[in-house]
């Protein structure tokens, strides 16, 4: 039980293991996140997992024989990127029925695969939200011991929702009674479902609130819990010190969230003026995988995913697109959650030349994977930003991503904690 409260969201910030040497990166540039400016030329100079400076010249006293410099001709230094909605147990060629085949010891084999494409990515940290039998929790405390490589994962175990709604599964009929662990209905019942995985070590609460496009028998749109249930479900994982998340599509859905108090509503489809000023009074963040149904429409039949599910990403997909361009011109707070697992793992970054084209600047882009979702988890302070005392998670890409964004898919190098995760010149 002392191991399983020290792997509490503060906790697993701390790398494993502690490296004493010193690590020396030089590139064409390092961006400031937070102002968009680039430092030209950039040396950052790490030691015991953290960032000790970032500035134009390698100072002197930081040489020594245990320093390790790695040079990067051509390249820009960012923080390390974070995605706040991947299912690192999903398997993009497994969809529909063949899902029911999964067992979760199964699905925690896949997941230790897509860490390592996820981290290889560039992406240091994840938000996973939503796992069968609490798999993504134990590929946390994997990747925490030192076991598998992988991201810094922010888990959620299972969804939270109603009986037969987007968190449930409605592929049996009545005779088999199946229902999913994550099922609770009315305020006490939901508050018992938060708790439960309270007890079993989550980092994050992730509910349903409305239907959604890869379950059987929702309407995409409709809400599913009421704003009672909803109000009590986010008392309850506030008083716990936790952020919570509302998967919602539909414009009630996302509006009851929203006054329920949530801390991100996921995808965010149909959008109108009332819900963007509400998420602008309250400062809630979206979270909207604007990639995700090119590789629906484009792969997903032959991926197995029932065309009941294809018809709904054909209601759905432009519109969220519009609403994705809508909010960002509001103003409205943004993350990066690409719904990873879906499509492949390790495709993350694909979304961030779809967040320019429907509306961001190529920094607002950045910003929502890196400062902005470290602010959302509350980790503003040791993650996010490449300053000093801050946690040492670096990536290099070729190339200057404020010009062309989709250098982002390129990532060369990976630093997480100070530790070199990943140096695609090494491959070369």
């Amino acid at each position: 039980m002392f191991k399983k409260a020290l792997l509490s969201s503060a906790i697993i910030l701390a790398s494993h293991c502690t490296f004493a040497n010193t690590l020396i990166l030089k590139a064409d540039a390092a961006l400031d996140v937070h102002t968009g400016k680039l430092i030209t030329p950039a040396t950052i100079v790490v030691k015991d997992k953290t960032i000790v400076s970032v500035s134009q010249h390698t100072p002197k006293e930081q040489i020594n024989k245990n320093t390790e410099v790695i040079t990067l001709h051509g390249h820009t230094l960012l923080p390390g990127l974070f995605d706040m909605h991947v299912h690192l147990t999903g398997d993009s060629k497994v969809h529909g029925y063949e899902r029911l085949r999964r067992t979760v010891p199964r699905s925690a084999i896949t997941g230790a695969i897509n860490a390592k494409r996820t981290l290889e990515a560039g992406f240091t940290s994840v938000r996973n939200l939503g796992a069968s039998g609490f798999a993504d929790l134990a590929i946390r405390d994997a990747i925490y011991d030192g076991d598998i490589p992988g991201p810094r994962v922010f888990a959620s175990g299972p969804a939270i929702g109603i009986t037969g709604g987007h968190c449930d599964t409605n592929a049996f009929t009545h005779e088999h009674r199946v229902t999913s662990e994550g099922v609770a209905d009315g305020p006490w019942a939901v508050r018992h479902k938060v708790r439960e995985n309270v007890k079993y070590g989550v980092d994050v609460i992730k509910f349903c609130a409305t239907g959604g496009v890869m379950s059987q028998g929702t309407k995409v749109g409709a809400q599913q819990y009421s704003f009672e249930e909803m109000r009590a479900l986010v008392d309850e994982v506030h008083m716990r010190g936790l952020t919570v998340a509302a998967h919602a599509h539909g414009t009630n859905g996302i509006k009851s969230s929203i006054r329920a108090g949530v801390d991100s509503v996921e995808h965010v489809s149909f959008l109108d003026d009332e819900a963007i000023q509400l998420a602008l009074k309250h400062g809630t963040y979206f979270s909207m995988d604007i990639y995700t149904t090119e590789y629906i429409l484009g792969e997903g039949a032959k991926a197995g995913i029932p065309e009941e599910s294809l018809e709904k990403e054909r209601q759905v997909g432009s519109i969220q697109r519009d609403s994705f361009t809508k909010a960002v011109k509001a103003g409205v707070k943004m993350v990066f959650g690409s719904d990873g697992g879906i499509y492949p793992h390790g495709d993350n970054a694909k979304q961030f030349s779809r967040m320019v084209q429907f509306g961001m600047t190529e920094l607002q882009a950045l910003q929502a994977a890196t400062i902005n979702s470290a602010t959302l988890l509350n980790l503003q302070g040791r993650l996010g930003s490449l300053e000093q005392g801050k946690f040492a998670d670096i990536i290099a890409v070729p190339g200057n991503p404020l010009d062309n964004i989709k250098v982002m898919e390129s990532v060369t190098l990976v630093v997480k904690n100070g530790k070199v995760e990943m140096d695609q010149r090494l491959s070369e």
